[in-house]
């Protein structure tokens, strides 16, 4: 009996871990699989739009430039090769006048680059008191050396 006896010490006890080995390879596994069948999914729903026969709405309208010289002189461009020299009250009389007819006209401030910042600002600034909501700035491509 003495030999049973020590085998029951020797048992081992019931440990209360649990094993995550297993978990990790089936999250692994799943991972894998979304992984490859996510780019695969078609997210977006497919709709017939109504059919019509009206044109696109796209007009082209040529933009207002005004320029600003190194003197700090102000020009305006209504049309393309048309060039007016006004002054700062001019051009916020003018530009009230054309944002009132039309508020989504195209606006672009072309100013000289040796002119100081300063000038260029005040020409915005100029344009922000004739109410122009949104005014591009023009530039030249620099030549690659």
């Amino acid at each position: 009996m003495s030999g049973i006896a020590a085998r029951r010490k020797r048992k081992r006890k019931l440990k209360a871990e649990i094993n995550v080995v297993p978990y990790i390879d089936v999250m692994l596994v799943l991972l894998i699989i979304f992984m490859v069948t996510a780019p695969l999914l078609n997210l977006g729903v497919d709709i017939e739009l109504p059919k019509s026969n009206a044109k696109s709405m796209q007009e082209k309208k040529d933009p207002i430039v005004v320029t600003v010289d190194r003197d700090g002189n102000y020009s305006l461009v209504l049309e393309p090769g048309s060039n007016e020299a006004v002054t700062r009250d001019q051009l916020i009389a003018k530009m009230s006048a054309i944002v009132a007819q039309n508020p989504d006209v195209p606006v672009f401030v072309a100013g000289d680059g040796s002119a100081s910042y300063q000038t260029v600002y005040d020409a915005m600034n100029a344009l922000q008191e004739a109410k122009v909501e949104r005014v591009g700035m023009m530039s030249a491509q620099r030549d690659e050396r």
